[in-house]
């Protein structure tokens, strides 16, 4: 399957992305069957040098088949080269971090409420065959 993806570049701390149409099998920065644009992250978003795009060829791999990746997609939605996508829906994402494990660990009693109500109601059950288990023992002695 043909994707459109970005390759990494750049040195390390200081990533330059190629915008590339490549065998969704090949590897992130490896072969790729043709470079259609950049994709400079690191320069502020309002200037026209950090994102380079060749539509033609774009628009020609999207005709052939060619599916963009999320981040892909979003790149050319933004240059009206394809529809938008929808926003992902991550509401944890919304939460800061040690608030979420205060409403993790709410759930987790919640959770828990119904196990201990669980563990009584077969608590009895328990108590039944440690009940037998001394008679089996007494059998045992009378056999003796």
């Amino acid at each position: 399957m043909l994707k459109l993806r970005l390759s990494r570049g750049g040195t390390k701390k200081r990533p330059v992305y190629k915008v590339v149409v490549a065998d969704s099998r090949f590897a992130r920065d490896g072969r790729f069957i043709e470079k259609v644009g950049f994709f400079n992250p690191l320069l502020p978003k309002e200037k026209k040098e950090r994102i380079g795009l060749e539509a033609e060829r774009i628009k020609y791999w999207l005709g052939q088949g060619a599916q963009p990746t999320t981040r892909v997609a979003r790149i050319l939605g933004e240059n009206e080269l394809m529809p938008m996508p929808a926003n992902g829906n991550n509401p944890q994402k919304a939460i800061p971090k040690k608030d979420r494990k205060k409403e993790g660990s709410e759930d987790a009693k919640k959770e828990e409420a119904p196990k201990a109500e669980a563990k009584k109601e077969e608590a009895p059950k328990a108590e039944a065959p440690k009940a037998e288990a001394p008679k089996a023992e007494a059998k045992k002695e009378e056999k003796k």
